[in-house]
């Protein structure tokens, strides 16, 4: 188990170990909630729970679909591309 102190300016800073672990950069928001064993963080939702139901349908386009041969000649279009600029 590691440990940690409280700064002269109140602040905590977790374990380098677990902050890498779990991809906490700077500027990551927590929760805190407190409870019966001591406090309890949790890096903040961006976004509320949501169902699909709720979501589904909100992002309609008015063009037509591609089909899926359309899609694989776009992704080859786009792998020659960057093949001749030197990116693969």
């Amino acid at each position: 188990m590691e440990t940690t102190r409280l700064s002269t300016k109140g602040q905590i800073i977790p374990p380098k170990g677990i902050r890498d672990a779990r991809a906490w950069g700077p500027g990551t928001e927590f929760t805190v909630e407190e409870t019966g064993e001591g406090i309890l963080l949790r890096p903040a939702a961006h976004f509320p729970e949501t169902n699909v139901e709720e979501v589904a349908g909100c992002l309609r386009s008015r063009r037509k679909p591609n089909t899926p041969g359309q899609m694989r000649a776009a992704i080859d279009r786009e792998v020659m591309r960057r093949h001749d600029r030197g990116r693969y």
